[in-house]
């Protein structure tokens, strides 16, 4: 479904990603941790295009983009359209009420006649317990629900893939729970997904694989048990003791 292959990523001189190999199988739910600027987020950017690889391929469903060569602009819209990407800060449109932010992508970008596009997208905000905030705008709602409406919004695009950046790292502790709720209900669903998070609980829970980067590259990979309980890279054993401590 998803396959990363020598994945390199600079920014001037500063190399982040470092020979990135990955594969994500149809369905699976992969979630990547690790400290502050191992690189999680530049991966996340790089499997949609957000940021253009230096080098390396990348491969969703059918579709493979070759980094090695120069590559055009309606490849790279092609191929962004295979993923939906919640981020970090919510980025809905202020002047657009929930159903409206929900609605906007399908129509300005595949096209999509606006009642067809309309019943997914309530039918979406229902499915992110927000049936009832449709016509509510974003300054109206708390930053959970805002996450949610993020959520629904990149899922109105009919992705093969979603990628979370940290989607409960901009929340109060109370909020984290509803929109987490709502990803294990996608995960149950059989939606592939790629999560960034330092939400330890909720990888052990829904994760089929968890890998654990550092500097730029991959430094562990297995089932949420084997990283968890008995990691074998002195690294990931540091990173986990850290966490545990709450350092």
């Amino acid at each position: 479904m998803i396959s990363v292959q020598s994945l390199y990523k600079q920014f001037g001189e500063l190399e982040v990603l470092k020979g990135i190999d990955l594969n994500v199988e149809q369905g699976k739910v992969v979630v990547v941790i690790g400290p502050s600027g191992s690189g999680k987020t530049t991966l996340l950017r790089c499997l949609n295009i957000l940021e253009t690889p230096t080098s390396g391929k990348v491969e969703i469903e059918h579709q493979s983009l070759d980094f090695s060569e120069k590559v055009s602009s309606n490849k790279i819209a092609s191929f962004r359209r295979l993923t939906g990407m919640v981020f970090q800060s919510y980025n809905l449109f202020p002047h657009m009420t929930a159903l409206q932010n929900v609605m906007e992508g399908p129509i300005t970008v595949k096209k999509e006649a606006k009642s067809k596009v309309e019943d997914r997208a309530r039918m979406l905000l229902e499915k992110v317990g927000l049936g009832d905030k449709l016509d509510f705008y974003p300054f109206q709602l708390s930053g959970g629900q805002q996450q949610r409406v993020g959520i629904a919004r990149a899922l109105a695009m009919e992705p093969k893939v979603m990628l979370f950046d940290e989607p409960t790292s901009a929340l109060d502790p109370e909020l984290v729970g509803e929109v987490l709720r709502v990803m294990k209900e996608l995960a149950q669903e059989g939606m592939t997904m790629v999560v960034v998070t330092h939400e330890m609980k909720f990888a052990k829970e829904v994760a089929d694989e968890v890998i654990f980067m550092d500097d730029g590259r991959i430094v562990e990979k297995g089932k949420p048990a084997e990283i968890f309980e008995n990691p074998k890279a002195d690294r990931t054993k540091q990173f986990l003791r850290m966490i545990e401590s709450g350092v």
